[in-house]
């Protein structure tokens, strides 16, 4: 069984392995009741988001991990893959600035992954 933490950084490194930008994972345990974790990337175009997501669904079920949920995918500028225990968010640059996750959850934990 993969555990929360181990989860996030599967789905920061498949974010990771295609280009992902200022990629931040955030511990919400405590915080949200909704999930543990964030993680948090960019990219540069809608095309490059789809080819974020496709991959990190392709890596989770690879590791027998089932998506639960996922939105935003035909738009693409800002797509949410719901885990369970960790949510990825991959938005094009300014729509993550206009959204500021991170400012929104400024109570959790950031850790910034280097890949």
């Amino acid at each position: 069984m993969i555990d929360n933490h181990n989860l996030a950084e599967l789905v920061a490194k498949a974010a990771s392995d295609k280009k992902a930008r200022d990629i931040i994972i955030m511990d919400l345990l405590g915080i949200s009741p909704v999930t543990d974790s964030f993680v948090i990337c960019s990219a540069n175009s809608t095309t490059q988001v789809q080819a974020i997501a496709d991959n990190i669904v392709e890596q989770m079920e690879e590791q027998g991990i089932r998506l639960l949920r996922k939105e935003g995918y035909r738009e693409a500028r800002w797509v949410l893959l719901d885990y369970g225990s960790c949510v990825a968010h991959i938005f094009v640059e300014d729509d993550r600035v206009f959204y500021n996750l991170e400012r929104l959850w400024s109570d959790a934990k950031q850790m910034s992954y280097q890949g």
